[in-house]
């Protein structure tokens, strides 16, 4: 592409190239703002009924210091081992995460809602030899570990640097009233005891930085699975420390450093939260304010209601569903300034009733796990889109090319392929996957788009979820948002089905209110605003819809379960 229409669209404060990422690697961008907000609060966690505990930006400093020297000292971890971590939102996250870079490992983000098959698939993988577990899902450790490389195991509690009495009772509450902390059957090593081992070491820790250049692998971050076997892609700390620094350089004089609270609902230890959360609001002295689960939206309650929450990160189905709490109607957000979309396609009508009712936008983005995640998103104090993910970020190009790596004309649809720091290295251990995916430096994303002529993308679908149907291209984002617009829908998923007479046949499974809208008014509501080819053949009314950790609808699982009921002849 010789041109880039993207450019003219950035503020006056963004400059479209970034020639200096400003840090080695990731050790030495957290240093700088451990160093620069000591005394602040750096991450909040908070339970469902209010209980929290808080940690400076000195202390988790300190904390990961000290875990770092644990893992290389008393472990013997060499540089380039791998150390799986499984926890949800909490306060020994970043301890940990942070540690693991400082040590010059790497971090294997693991879903701790894995079953032991899909845990032994990612450690066998992964090659860990190390593992950081919360112990309310050590019960599966036993079936996994023979099967692993995994040497060491810690476990973490939820109310880990809780202040004690409030600990106390919430290992009450597990023990006896929910009975969620299982007898921990494996040799194990307390948190706080591999921290005191780490303190008590003279080691220096940069002297395990010196070799961490911005090529080394910093993470094995796994992609979500939804289409295909998960696969490990390494992101580097040049990678993560320059889509840090893209984001914030994007953002400008919209998020003011030492200042902004973010309500961190969705999971660190999958991208989107990871970076955006907590590696960019970290580094822009932000505080992070930790929920371990979203689920149900009540849990976000007291966060909302004791903290003056300035930033939201979510996913389409996280802003509806707050949308839909009538706590949140009653009182929405003050403090808000913006929130952040990404990871599934966010609605107009969603966007639209978020504003109406907390007066502020949802900046829509775009990304990948092999993108660090962030590409795209919509700039703030310039021109918005509605339904767009925005114009490239910084040092970052975008284009829209066909089967055969051309580019398409401006409008026209075609597979976005994306250049740029942020693109992973590789796929860990695949070189023919990664050959597939990165040609001539170029990342091909698998999703369809179209560029407008001022250089604003719009995704159009996934291109493993487009429907054929008697030869026309039916993209499901498109049904599903259309459905979602009716009065009394809550959710949408729609796949294609396999038919003998048109190929496939569009399904969609509704999740509605008590004031559902009956099948046929659904249909009608179609064949009003679609072409008929688009109109779904078949609509299920259902409880509620398969969902990735962050909320993404699977479409996959849908497909899987309706192909199932029809050979069962359901």
């Amino acid at each position: 592409m010789t041109e880039r229409p993207w450019v003219k669209q950035y503020p006056a404060d963004v400059d479209a190239e970034i020639t200096d990422f400003g840090y080695k690697n990731l050790p030495d961008m957290l240093k700088s703002a451990s160093t620069e907000y000591a005394k602040q609060k750096a991450f909040t966690q908070v339970m469902p009924n209010g209980m929290n505990g808080t940690l400076t930006f000195k202390q988790i400093d300190q904390h990961s210091d000290s875990f770092a020297k644990y893992l290389r000292e008393e472990l013997g971890l060499s540089a380039g081992d791998r150390v799986a971590v499984q926890m949800p939102n909490c306060l020994a996250y970043p301890i940990v995460s942070f540690g693991i870079f400082k040590a010059g490992l790497v971090l294997v983000n693991t879903n701790p809602l894995y079953t032991a098959s899909e845990m032994i698939h990612q450690f066998r993988d992964s090659r860990a030899k190390a593992l950081v577990v919360v112990d309310m899902f050590a019960d599966r450790l036993p079936e996994v570990l023979g099967k692993t490389n995994i040497e060491t195991v810690v476990t973490v509690k939820i109310s880990e640097f809780f202040p004690r009495v409030v600990a106390g009772v919430i290992r009450l509450v597990q023990r006896f009233w929910n009975r969620s902390l299982p007898p921990i059957t494996v040799e194990h090593t307390p948190f706080q005891k591999a921290l005191s081992a780490g303190s008590a070491s003279s080691a220096d820790v940069e002297s395990y930085q010196k070799n961490v250049d911005p090529d080394t692998v910093a993470a094995l971050q796994y992609t979500g699975g939804t289409t295909g076997v998960s696969k490990g892609a390494m992101l580097t700390h040049g990678n993560l420390v320059a889509n840090t620094v893209q984001m914030v350089t994007m953002l400008g004089k919209n998020v003011r450093p030492g200042l902004e609270t973010i309500l961190t609902a969705l999971p660190l230890y999958h991208i989107f939260a990871f970076t955006v959360n907590l590696l960019a609001f970290y580094h822009y002295g932000g505080r992070n304010i930790l929920v371990p689960s979203p689920r149900p939206p009540s849990n976000l309650r007291r966060a909302f209601e004791n903290y003056k929450v300035t930033w939201l990160s979510g996913v389409n189905t996280l802003f509806n569903a707050l949308l839909n709490e009538r706590w949140f109607q009653d009182s929405p957000p003050k403090h808000l300034v913006g929130s952040a979309a990404g990871g599934m396609s966010l609605h107009d009508s969603v966007a639209i009733n978020w504003e109406k009712l907390t007066g502020t936008p949802i900046v829509e983005g775009y990304g990948l796990t092999e993108t660090s995640p962030v590409l795209s998103f919509n700039p703030m104090g310039g021109k918005s889109k509605l339904g767009s993910i925005g114009i490239p970020v910084p040092s970052t190009e975008i284009r829209c090319v066909d089967e055969n790596g051309k580019e398409v004309p401006v409008g026209q649809p075609g597979e976005l392929a994306a250049k740029g720091p942020q693109i992973m290295k590789g796929y860990w251990q695949r070189d023919d996957e990664t050959a597939n995916s990165i040609k001539d430096g170029w990342f091909h994303t698998g999703d369809i788009a179209e560029m407008d002529e001022e250089g604003y993308f719009k995704i159009v679908d996934r291109k493993k979820d487009m429907i054929l149907v008697s030869g026309f291209n039916v993209y499901p984002n498109e049904v599903e948002e259309l459905i979602a617009s009716m009065p009394g829908i809550t959710e949408v998923g729609v796949i294609g089905f396999p038919d003998e007479k048109s190929g496939e046949k569009v399904h969609a499974f509704v999740v509605s209110s008590e004031r559902e809208p009956s099948k046929d008014e659904i249909i009608a509501y179609c064949r009003e605003h679609l072409a008929g080819y688009k109109v779904p053949a078949k609509i299920t009314i259902v409880d509620e819809l398969p969902k990735s950790p962050i909320g993404k609808i699977l479409r996959r699982e849908l497909r899987d379960g309706a192909i199932a009921s029809e050979s069962k002849g359901a």
